[in-house]
């Protein structure tokens, strides 16, 4: 079966497994598999064009499968929230400023225990490629509404949308070892 449609465990299973083993606390640091990248414009007298995604710069597994536009008012949070099998890949081209906040869970990986807070948006764009396991929130820091755009590489779910969504909600859950300020 391709990954694309290969069953997932659910969500909540997932989270209830290891909700006892999560870092009691964070250390600010690199995290392992995330890739931040600068979203350059390419400006001419017709205004400008940004790249947000191309195949020669991200793995295979990590290609979309779908994209999305997201708004957020002022001051609005999205998150804390992570993936069991799939990775995001948002852009932060504006309107709009973003605090970017991550914190690494995975058992097996060699940055667990790592959080990252990145300030991404019209003032800084850029990408930023999110693994599976990886928990992560954002917050518009902006007086004004922003936009995200999501290139998954699963589709929201699954196909014809008849799959549990992969998503474990902290933000439901009053998680406090992730904080968004």
């Amino acid at each position: 079966m391709p990954p694309t449609q290969r069953k997932l465990p659910r969500a909540d299973d997932a989270a209830a497994s290891r909700s006892d083993d999560l870092p009691l606390a964070f250390v600010d640091g690199p995290i392992e598999g995330v890739v931040v990248r600068p979203l350059a414009a390419h400006v001419d007298p017709r205004g400008w064009l940004i790249e947000v995604f191309r195949q020669d710069e991200i793995a295979p597994a990590n290609w979309p499968m779908m994209a999305y536009v997201s708004q957020s008012e002022p001051g609005a949070v999205r998150g804390p929230h992570e993936h069991v099998a799939q990775s995001d890949l948002f852009a932060f081209l504006g309107p709009g400023d973003f605090a970017v906040y991550l914190w690494d869970i995975r058992p097996d990986s060699p940055s667990r225990g790592r959080r990252m807070k990145l300030l991404m948006g019209e003032s800084n764009r850029r990408s930023v490629l999110i693994p599976a396991g990886v928990v992560h929130a954002y917050k518009n820091t902006s007086a004004t509404p922003g936009w995200v755009i999501n290139l998954p590489n699963r589709l929201h779910a699954g196909p014809g949308r008849g799959e549990p969504v992969d998503e474990i909600r902290y933000e439901d859950r009053g998680e406090t070892r992730f904080g968004v300020e």
